[in-house]
């Protein structure tokens, strides 16, 4: 009798247990969400590989520009995202994918590999002049990889990882990844602010629809540290339900090379809305909208935040805003998509380093370089202001193939972008010697279309 009395509590504490584990398993942060309509996100809903352990992950992004400048050289200024004009480039080759090995009590040992071939490996490092700090190259160390991260997964609340290595950033809300935005060529905000960072971040999820996740992080994209102390930060996401996102990304550090005393402190925010969901199979099936607005400032060795009032002290502060609206019809198969943005950054100390302006030449990653009097600067006291409009189709007839046809018109508030002389040398070309007193050809506009090709599974 004993013995079947101790094999049933036996049973029943099985039971109990495996519903324990069973409910453990199911603490998913926003399980059961469709966020494949998000920009900045995933549109897949899953994987095409059931591989135990490991995920991968294959990504390539093509694109053919035009600009109505016609610049000689070809070359594009002010953009992650285009390099060359009249050419099809490869924009990124991304191979890699997710490592998990599971412990017990549902914690893991986990890793992403990301690697980067392709025009994006040379875009991307040269706005980070970090390396120049001491020996060993880290742009040439770094370029090939975009996301390099390990961690610990603990089965607290909803999960906490710890991460350490190279990760992406959600400053300005799009991705790093074409396949995951909605437009092509982002906005100001989206490109004048960091896409990784390097160091260490931990995310925490108490409860379904919340993630909290602080850095402790070299800088504000940079491979190294500018100074001495390393910048710190925290995401704060949250989606309450699947139509609604809210999040806010704080930072601040100390970024500007020997200025110890002048600290930069950053505030990006964010709100996703799916307003309109339709039938899956007629008419319209889903419109949605994101709204993305900026503030920071530098303080301190010279400048003054947003004091314009001290002429020893420039103003340098980042003000910045874009809205774009997202409709989808024929089966979620097409999509339409129109918005822009603005930004004022007095001091410039954000704005993208045109490409192969005269202070970079003859070899543009250079900076002690010989500054031509004409060259674009950045420097506290000097203003930038400019605003940008796209529109643009898409076609994707699978989760893992998109078409993309888009057209988007920049302006500046001074001559930034290439004009018809290029920004090369006379003829375009880096092997022709620079005569005195040329200078590049930059202009206060473009219209560009642009055409790419985007494959991921």
């Amino acid at each position: 009798m004993k013995t079947k009395f101790f094999l049933f509590l036996f049973l029943i504490n099985a039971v109990i247990t495996a519903k324990i584990q069973a409910q453990e398993a199911q603490k998913i942060p926003w399980d059961g969400f469709d966020l494949t309509w998000m920009n900045g996100n995933d549109r897949r809903d899953s994987s095409v590989f059931k591989i135990p352990y490991f995920t991968p992950s294959i990504m390539m992004d093509n694109n053919f520009t035009h600009s109505f400048n016609n610049p000689i050289d070809h070359t594009v200024v002010g953009s992650t995202a285009l390099s060359r004009d009249d050419e099809m480039v490869i924009s990124a080759l991304n191979l890699g994918g997710d490592f998990v090995y599971p412990m017990a009590n549902g914690e893991n040992v986990h890793a992403r590999i990301m690697t980067q071939f392709g025009e994006r490996a040379e875009v991307v490092p040269r706005n980070d002049l970090s390396p120049y700090r001491g020996q060993y190259d880290l742009a040439d160390a770094y370029r090939y990889l975009d996301e390099a991260y390990a961690g610990y997964h603990f089965n607290k609340w909803y999960g906490i990882n710890v991460d350490f290595g190279l990760f992406m950033s959600y400053i300005g809300l799009n991705s790093y990844y074409q396949e995951e935005n909605w437009e092509y060529q982002a906005s100001y905000t989206s490109d004048n602010t960091p896409w990784f960072f390097n160091g260490i971040r931990v995310q925490i999820f108490p409860n379904k629809y919340l993630k909290i996740e602080p850095w402790i992080i070299n800088g504000w994209q940079s491979y190294g540290m500018f100074n001495q102390l390393p910048g710190v930060g925290c995401n704060i996401t949250y989606i309450p339900k699947e139509n609604v996102k809210i999040l806010t990304n704080d930072y601040w550090g100390t970024d500007d090379q020997d200025d110890l005393g002048r600290h930069r402190f950053h505030s990006d925010n964010s709100f996703l809305l799916r307003y309109y969901q339709g039938s899956k199979i007629k008419g319209i099936n889903r419109a949605a909208l994101s709204l993305t607005g900026d503030l920071g400032f530098e303080q301190g060795d010279g400048v003054s935040g947003f004091n314009t009032h001290n002429p020893n002290a420039p103003a340098q502060y980042f003000l910045s805003a874009m809205i774009y609206n997202h409709i989808w019809f024929a089966k979620n198969k097409f999509g339409w998509y129109f918005g822009g943005g603005l930004m004022t950054n007095p001091g410039r100390y954000l704005v993208l380093e045109p490409t192969g302006q005269a202070s970079d030449l003859p070899n543009p990653y250079n900076p002690t370089a010989p500054i031509n009097p004409n060259a674009f600067l950045e420097a506290p006291g000097l203003g930038f202001t400019g605003w940008d409009a796209s529109t643009g189709l898409r076609w994707m007839p699978s989760q893992s193939l998109e078409f993309k046809v888009e057209l988007v018109h920049r302006h500046s508030s001074v001559p930034y972008f290439a004009g018809p002389g290029g920004v090369t040398s006379p003829d375009g070309y880096t092997t022709t010697a620079i005569p005195a007193g040329w200078t590049p050809n930059l202009v206060n506009q473009e219209t560009r279309i642009i055409f790419a090709v985007l494959f991921r599974i």
